[in-house]
C-alpha cells in the first residue's frame, strides 16, 4: 500500500439509492495467473484490503498489538464467494462493501469485486466475522463506536 492510497479519502456511498461504499483497489500484473486472469485467491485478499482501508478511514486499525486491537481482534467464521466474470488485466477496479447483518459479537458483510465505476461485477460474496476478547479468545461484543459506523453500512435495517 502506498502513502497516497492510505491518505485517499473514503469514497461516498454507492449512488442510485444503493447501499455501502465503493472502495478503489488495484490489480497488479503479479496478481494474474498463468492464463492472464486474476487468480481466484487474490479476490478475498483485495476485498480484505478494501475493508481495512474503509475501517482505517473511520479510525479503526491494527498495529500488531492484539490486546489493544479492540474491534479488530476478530476471526473469520465463514467465507463464500462466487466468480461471475474473469478479470483479465491489471489496473484500477473497486470493491463494493456493505454489512448484511450486525449482531452483538458477529457480523456478515457482503462484497462485490467490480469495475472501478461499480457497473460490472466480477465476483460477489459474503464473509462472517466474530469479534474476540484478546485475553480469552471468546466472542465479545463490538464497541458502540464500531456499531455506529457499521449501521451506516447496513444494507437493510437491523
Amino acid at each position: 500500500m502506498t502513502a497516497e492510497a492510505s491518505e485517499a479519502p473514503i469514497p461516498p456511498a454507492v449512488q442510485n439509492g444503493s447501499y455501502g461504499q465503493l472502495m478503489p483497489v488495484t490489480v497488479h500484473f503479479d496478481d494474474l495467473d498463468s492464463l492472464g486472469m486474476l487468480h481466484n485467491a487474490r479476490y478475498p485478499l483485495l476485498v480484505e484490503r478494501a475493508w481495512n482501508e474503509l475501517w482505517q478511514g473511520h479510525g479503526f486499525g491494527f498495529d500488531g498489538d492484539w490486546a489493544a486491537a479492540g474491534d479488530f481482534c476478530n476471526v473469520v467464521r465463514e467465507l463464500q464467494i462466487s466468480y461471475e466474470a474473469p478479470v483479465g488485466r491489471p489496473g484500477p477496479y473497486a470493491v463494493h462493501l456493505w454489512l448484511e447483518r450486525l449482531g452483538t459479537t458477529g457480523l456478515t458483510y457482503g462484497f462485490r469485486f467490480c469495475s472501478a465505476d461499480g457497473e460490472v461485477t466480477y465476483a460477489r460474496g459474503t464473509r462472517v466475522l466474530v469479534r474476540l476478547d484478546a485475553g480469552t479468545l471468546r466472542p465479545t461484543p463490538w464497541s458502540e463506536r464500531f456499531r455506529a459506523c457499521g449501521r451506516e453500512l447496513l444494507r437493510s435495517a437491523d
